[in-house]
C-alpha cells in the first residue's frame, strides 16, 4: 500500500494534534539533553522541569526551528520503497553525495568523507590525530565533542580561553600548537557566536603550519550558512590547497536536518585517508543521502533561511539590549548573553515559563548563557519572559 506524507506522519505523531514533521526531523531539544545528561552528575535529572501544562520552546540546541524544507521532506518520502536497502545499494546511493558534494567544491571523491553528522567526523579526527603524546589544542568555551572525547581516551587537551570580545584566540591557540596532533578551530565558535575573517584564518593556518607542520587542523564550519560577516569566507579552499587541514560541515544546522545525521568532512585525499578508515559502515541513512542531495541544490531553501535567521537575530539581540543583557557578536543561529547571574538561575526561572535555554558553558557559566534562536513568534514569546526573570531587583530607598 502506497503511504502518503500525510498518513506517513500522522503515524509518527500518535494522532497528536499539532504535531510538526520539521520539528521531528530537526530533532529540537536533543543535543541540548545529551549535552546536558553528560554533564550532570549520575541519577540527577539534568533538563528543567516544565509545569503541568506548560508548552516548552525549545531555544537550547541551535537547530533550524523550520526543520527541513520541502524538496528534502519530498526526497525523503520517495524513498520508503528503499527503505530497507542499505545506504550503497539504493538510489541515488552514498556515493553520489560524495559525487555531488566533489563536484560542488571542485575536487574528487575521495577528498570527501561523509559522517553521521559533523559528530562522527570530529570524532573520528581525534582518534586519528590525537595520543598520549599528541594534544588537542581548542578554545574554551568552544564545542564540547572533541575534549570529551580527547580526556575520555586519555589524550592531553590545552584549551585556550577566548578573547575578551570572545572570539578565538588565536594568538594563544597558535603558541600552544607545536607538538599537537590536532588543533580544533571551531568558526563560526559554539557557544560564543564569534567567526574570524578569511584572512586571520588563513594567517592561522601558515603560522602552524610553519612551527608543526605535522599537526592537523580542524575547522568546524557547523554554522557557516548563517554568517553575515563580509570578512568571513569558508576555509574549504584553503583545506583543499594545503596539507593536514580540513573542514567539517554538518546538514544539521541551516539545512534542518539535526534529526538525519549527515554531515562531511572535506579537505586533501592524504588528510582525509585516516578519516575514511574510521569512518563507520553504514553510517548515513538512505533517507539522509536523499534529503542531503535534495536540500544541497535547493539554494533558495538556504537563503530564506539565512535572511529568517538574521532578522530574528537582530530582533532578540535589540530586545535583550533593551533589558541590559549584551551579546557577543552573533554570526550563527544562536546568542552567547550576558544575563549577570548563574546560567543555572536563568535557565531554571525561563523554564518555569516554558522556555529552554542552553546549559553552562565554563568559564563563563557564572554570567552567560547561550540562547538559540526560534522562529521570530517563538523569540517575542521567549523575549517576553526574559523581560520578566531578567528585571532588575529594586530595594527600597535607604534601606541597607
Amino acid at each position: 500500500m502506497r503511504q502518503s506524507r500525510r498518513s506517513f506522519f500522522d503515524v509518527l505523531s500518535g494522532g497528536r494534534a499539532g504535531f510538526d514533521p520539521g520539528e521531528w526531523l530537526a530533532a529540537r531539544g536533543h543535543e541540548e539533553y545529551q549535552a546536558q545528561a553528560a554533564q550532570a552528575p549520575e541519577g540527577r535529572r539534568p533538563r528543567p522541569v516544565l509545569p503541568p501544562g506548560v508548552k516548552a520552546i525549545r531555544i537550547s540546541s541551535n537547530e533550524n526551528p523550520l526543520g527541513p524544507g520541502k524538496a528534502a521532506l519530498d526526497a525523503i518520502m520517495r524513498k520508503f520503497p528503499e527503505a530497507g536497502r542499505y545506504p550503497f545499494n539504493s538510489t541515488p546511493a552514498d556515493r553520489e553525495l560524495v559525487n555531488a558534494l566533489a563536484t560542488k567544491f571542485g575536487t574528487k571523491p575521495e577528498n570527501v568523507v561523509l559522517g553521521a553528522g559533523s559528530q562522527e567526523i570530529l570524532k573520528s579526527a581525534v582518534r586519528a590525530f590525537t595520543s598520549p603524546t599528541r594534544s588537542l589544542v581548542t578554545a574554551s568555551p568552544s564545542f564540547e565533542n572533541c575534549p570529551q572525547l580527547a580526556k575520555k581516551l586519555g589524550h592531553p587537551v590545552t584549551e585556550i580561553k577566548v578573547d575578551s570580545a570572545f572570539r578565538l584566540d588565536l594568538d594563544g591557540m597558535a603558541a600552544a600548537a607545536k607538538g599537537a596532533g590536532l588543533v580544533f578551530l571551531n568558526n563560526p565558535n559554539n557557544p560564543t557566536a564569534t567567526v574570524h575573517g578569511s584572512k586571520a584564518v588563513s594567517d592561522f593556518v601558515q603560522r602552524v603550519r610553519s612551527a608543526s607542520p605535522d599537526t592537523v587542523i580542524l575547522i568546524d564550519e557547523a554554522y557557516h550558512d548563517y554568517v553575515t560577516d563580509p570578512s568571513y569566507e569558508s576555509a574549504i579552499p584553503l583545506a583543499l590547497q594545503t596539507p593536514n587541514v580540513f573542514v567539517a560541515r554538518t546538514f544539521s544546522k541551516a539545512y534542518g536536518m539535526a534529526g538525519l545525521r549527515i554531515g562531511y568532512g572535506i579537505g586533501q585525499a592524504s588528510t582525509m585517508k585516516p578519516m575514511a578508515q574510521l569512518k563507520m559502515p553504514y553510517n548515513v541513512s538512505v533517507f539522509g543521502v536523499a534529503a542531503a542531495l535534495a536540500a544541497f541544490a535547493d539554494t533558495k531553501h538556504i537563503d530564506e533561511e539565512r535572511a529568517r535567521n538574521t532578522e530574528v537575530r537582530a530582533f532578540t539581540v535589540r530586545a535583550l539590549e533593551d533589558l541590559g543583557s549584551k551579546s557577543s557578536d552573533s554570526q550563527g543561529n544562536f546568542l552567547f548573553v550576558d544575563v549577570g547571574r548563574p546560567a543555572a538561575d536563568f535557565r531554571d526561572a525561563c523554564a518555569k515559563q516554558g522556555i529552554m535555554v542552553g546549559r553552562d558553558f565554563p568559564p563563563f557559566e557564572k554570567s552567560h548563557a547561550r540562547i538559540s534562536l526560534g522562529t521570530m513568534e517563538e523569540m517575542k514569546k521567549a523575549t517576553a519572559v526574559f523581560r520578566n526573570v531578567l528585571r532588575p531587583v529594586t530595594t527600597t530607598a535607604g534601606r541597607k
